[in-house]
C-alpha cells in the first residue's frame, strides 16, 4: 500500500514558519478583487488568481461582485488597482510586486500600468 506516501514530514511545515518567523515574520496578504460578471471579467480573474498562488501559495484571493466595468484590486483593505480610473487590466507581474511589498510591510502604491481588454473580433 502507499498509505504512508501521503504523511508530510511535520518538520517541513514547522522549519518553514519558524523561518519565516525568523526573517521579521512575514505578513499575512489578503486580497479582495471586485469585478464585473457580466462584463465577462472572471476569466481574467481567475487567471490573475492562479498566477498570484503560483507565486504565492499561502495566499487569501477572493473575488466579490463589482459595478459595470469593474476590476478594483484591494490588497488587505487597500485599493491598489482600479480599472474604473486606468481602463484595463492589471499585468500580473505588477500585482505580484505589490504582493511582495505588502509581505514585507512596505508600504503599497497604486498600479497604474494597464494593459487593455483583449477584444475578441
Amino acid at each position: 500500500g502507499s498509505g504512508g506516501r501521503a504523511v508530510r514530514p511535520a518538520a517541513m511545515s514547522d522549519g518553514s514558519e519558524a523561518a519565516a518567523a525568523a526573517a521579521g515574520a512575514e505578513r499575512r496578504v489578503r486580497i479582495v478583487v471586485e469585478y464585473c460578471e457580466p462584463c465577462g471579467f472572471e476569466p481574467t480573474y481567475q487567471e490573475l488568481a492562479s498566477a498570484v498562488k503560483e507565486e504565492y501559495p499561502d495566499i487569501e484571493i477572493e473575488s466579490r461582485l463589482g459595478g459595470t466595468g469593474a476590476f478594483e484590486i484591494e490588497i488587505n483593505g487597500q485599493l491598489v488597482f482600479s480599472k474604473l480610473e486606468n481602463g484595463g487590466f492589471p499585468y500580473e507581474k505588477d500585482l505580484i510586486e505589490a504582493i511582495r511589498r505588502a509581505r514585507n510591510g512596505e508600504p503599497l502604491e497604486k498600479i497604474t500600468n494597464s494593459r487593455p481588454p483583449c477584444v475578441i473580433l
